[in-house]
């Protein structure tokens, strides 16, 4: 129904200097806020991307703490039974000390020895685990760090898109509001261009001589009639002007049809009242 008022409406301005520009502004609404609303589903399906990744990189967080954890743990038990390692060296040294006297002195010194080497090679073999569980810890410790910043990102990406997102929506408002107002300007203008039309034909066909129509009349009928209308009373000024009889020009006669002032009970003009009178003589 829209599309139908908008393509009477645009002969109508050409023909009564009416301006064209409203007609085209609905078009263009309806492509524009659909683009909106495709840029509000992409923002929609980032948001929701970013919240599963964010999901996805606190539960790796989470799995790396529990592993630093866990090498902690291991490295307070490794320094423990390095401590305890110790304790019986010294243990172990203050015997040989009690027992340097005895006869078994250099047995016990080989067996002393030996344990010594054996408790050398534990504590090499522990401080090397250690170094292992450090190196772990500061790469699990870099990992933590660099999840936490991933985190600080994907949560400013998420506050952007957010802001993108309302500025979306407020300007898809604001452009249905502007829709809106122009719908309705347009079926006024529409409204106006029909009653300016209906009293055109109506003052075109009401004329002596002219026979109303008997169906719709096109916008080409109706300028073909007043054309018709303008020539005849051409022809007919300029007629009495031949005759010697003194007429208004037609752009006063115009104004005055015009004016306020002309009424239906209006009395004829001396040119009328004296062309009539012949046409009644025999």
């Amino acid at each position: 129904m829209e599309a139908g008022r908008s393509g009477e409406a645009a002969p109508g301005a050409a023909a009564g200097g009416a301006p064209q520009e409203p007609a085209a502004k609905p078009s263009e609404m309806p492509s524009a806020e659909r683009e909106l609303r495709q840029e509000l589903q992409k923002a929609k399906d980032d948001y929701d991307m970013a919240t599963g990744t964010i999901s996805s990189l606190q539960r790796q967080l989470e799995i790396q703490e529990s592993q630093l954890r866990g090498a902690k743990s291991e490295k307070e038990m490794l320094q423990k039974k390095l401590r305890e390692r110790e304790d019986q060296l010294q243990a172990m040294s203050a015997k040989f000390c009690s027992l340097r006297e005895e006869r078994k002195h250099e047995e016990m010194m080989a067996t002393m020895e030996k344990e010594n080497c054996s408790l050398r090679q534990v504590v090499t073999e522990q401080e090397s685990k250690l170094a292992e569980q450090n190196q772990l810890i500061s790469e699990l410790q870099g990992t933590v760090s660099q999840l936490q910043a991933e985190v600080l990102t994907s949560r400013y990406h998420i506050h952007k898109q957010q802001q993108a997102r309302e500025a979306i929506q407020s300007q898809a408002e604001t452009l249905q509001h502007r829709e809106l107002q122009t719908r309705v300007a347009l079926e006024c203008i529409t409204s106006r261009f029909e009653r300016y039309r209906s009293k055109i034909i109506q003052a075109t066909f009401s004329t002596a001589g002219s026979k109303p129509p008997q169906a719709e009349v096109t916008d080409e009928e109706v300028l073909e009639a007043m054309q018709k209308i303008i020539n005849e009373r051409m022809e007919f000024h300029q007629m009495l002007k031949q005759k010697g009889i003194k007429v208004p020009s037609l752009h006063s006669m115009d104004t005055s049809n015009l004016s306020p002032t002309s009424a239906k009970g209006k009395r004829k003009s001396p040119a009328r009242q004296h062309l009539s009178t012949p046409e009644k003589q025999p």
